[in-house]
């Protein structure tokens, strides 16, 4: 498992579930993050390579974990719907966190 770079920033992406964005923020502070280095994510701004993107698996009424993936490359691409710049990210996915 690769270890978590907590200097890096992390992009939330609750997925609708934003009652659940406090305990995302409190699960990546546990593990040493700077709140600082905790945004939401948005479709018009995407992370750099070796940031992360985490969030709420699977997407949609009833996820059971929180899922933490690591950027490994960043295209330019057009925006597409809500997923906006990030289509062009590929990411590695680093940990999954029950939410039980």
């Amino acid at each position: 498992m690769t270890e978590i770079d907590t200097q890096k920033d992390f992009f939330l992406f609750p997925h609708g579930n934003m009652g659940l964005k406090q305990k995302i923020t409190d699960v990546l502070i546990a593990k040493g993050c700077s709140e600082a280095k905790i945004t939401m994510g948005v479709g018009t701004k995407v992370g750099n390579v070796g940031d992360y993107m985490v969030q709420l698996w699977p997407p949609g009424p009833a996820p059971n974990q929180i899922k933490i993936q690591q950027i490994t490359k960043v295209e330019d691409v057009e925006p597409e719907g809500m997923v906006g710049l990030w289509k062009g990210v590929s990411k590695e996915d680093v940990e999954s966190i029950s939410l039980e």
